[in-house]
């Protein structure tokens, strides 16, 4: 972390810990802040935007909610510690980051797990044999799941052409936001590097890596086809980032204001979740306008793209345990 960014996390932190004053003719006030590594400008971004207007007008300005994208306070990958630990009340991350602590939370990386918008939303519904556990994993970390934000499917980004097959991935360096995801691109040949969401622009205009791996709104958002020119859309992996708020902060707030702070939180997640498809395509649509090539693999390509999955899915049960298993069984229920 930078001077400036350890100097502002610092600023949050010491506000955390002063209590807000009130007196006995007001309302007790509740401040949350949220961090982000994507821009205000992506959708995830306008959906906590949402949720901003929405808890403030439900509460009548008894909660108000501040907002720092663009990881000005933390990187996404530093994101689930620092809400658990208390160092911000809420954050919002990709899913892979919290692997660290719930291994089976991997579950959306598995190549072409929920490769349909009808197994997306059966697995991410709340209470689904796929979600509900994960969510209950993640509270023993020390911070409370209050929404999941579709980010949509995952595309490849090259340069020269698509990548059509695993042999075009063959001793090339590529993008991944995950482990089970690493695990698939070496099964495939290529070597995985690990790069955060907010790196990935300098990444593919340095060269750090021949393929880049991403959500089709994170193109748009991050202005990729400034670096890459070409987006294959494999739908690989279901992008989901999950929005957290610290455990104890959220037990000390008053009834009411989990109520409403609940409250936005579902109707934030109904409205990413149906926006999705729409949001897809217009990035889709921005992207090709800007000069990038857009290809649809051929039902050949994807079917010789599953033949490297099993070594994945083997790899995933070995190493997220008893719940990976649960969660794993559970997700092939849902195609049943």
């Amino acid at each position: 972390m930078t001077f400036a960014r350890m100097a502002l996390a610092g600023a949050v932190a010491f506000a955390l810990s002063m209590p807000l004053a009130t007196t006995g003719a007001q309302a007790e006030q509740t401040t949350l802040r949220i961090t982000l590594q994507l821009p205000i400008k992506s959708h995830i971004g306008q959906n906590l935007l949402d949720f901003k207007k929405d808890v403030e007008a439900r509460s009548g300005g008894e909660i108000s909610v501040e907002i720092y994208d663009s990881a000005q306070l933390y990187k996404d990958s530093e994101i689930p510690k620092a809400v658990a630990s208390g160092a911000i009340e809420m954050g919002t991350a990709s899913s892979s980051r919290f692997v660290g602590d719930v291994p089976a939370i991997d579950i959306f990386y598995v190549p072409f797990m929920f490769n349909t918008e009808e197994l997306v939303r059966k697995a991410t519904e709340p209470g689904s044999p796929v979600r509900a556990p994960l969510d209950e994993a993640v509270l023993e970390t020390g911070a409370r799941v209050l929404w999941w934000q579709a980010y949509g499917g995952s595309v490849m980004l090259s340069n020269g052409g698509p990548i059509k097959s695993p042999a075009d991935l063959k001793n090339k360096k590529v993008r991944v936001y995950g482990k089970t995801l690493g695990k698939w691109i070496e099964a495939a040949g290529g070597a995985p590097t690990l790069i955060s969401g907010s790196e990935q622009y300098m990444a593919y205009q340095r060269g750090t890596v021949d393929i880049g791996m991403s959500g089709a709104s994170g193109v748009k958002s991050r202005r990729l086809w400034d670096v890459m020119d070409t987006m294959t859309m494999t739908n690989n992996a279901d992008t989901e980032f999950v929005v957290i708020i610290n455990e104890k902060f959220w037990q000390a707030l008053p009834e009411q204001h989990r109520e409403w702070i609940a409250e936005a939180g579902r109707k934030a997640e109904k409205q990413v979740r149906d926006a999705m498809s729409s949001i897809e395509e217009a990035a889709v649509a921005e992207a090709e306008k800007a000069g990038m090539t857009v290809y649809y693999p051929t039902d050949e390509e994807i079917a010789a793209w599953g033949a490297s999955v099993q070594p994945v899915i083997d790899d995933y049960l070995q190493n997220s345990g008893e719940l990976g298993k649960k969660v794993y069984e559970g997700a092939m229920a849902l195609r049943d």
